[in-house]
């Protein structure tokens, strides 16, 4: 995933974040299905910043 297009879809979230306060921001920015979804299904329920939100999503 485009970390530029991820972070313009998380604009706004406060870390550290839940997954489900991630989804919620990522939905209200009108992120695509797909990358919702990469962090609804992310190992971590807590992320602490940005770079471990890629680090999750790039597996």
């Amino acid at each position: 995933m485009n970390p530029i297009e991820v972070q313009k879809h998380l604009k706004g979230a406060s870390y550290p974040a839940s997954k489900s306060d991630l989804v919620e921001t990522a939905k209200g920015n009108g992120a695509p299905d797909d990358l919702v979804e990469a962090i609804n299904n992310a190992d971590t329920d807590e992320f602490s910043g940005p770079d471990q939100v890629m680090k999750a999503l790039s597996g």
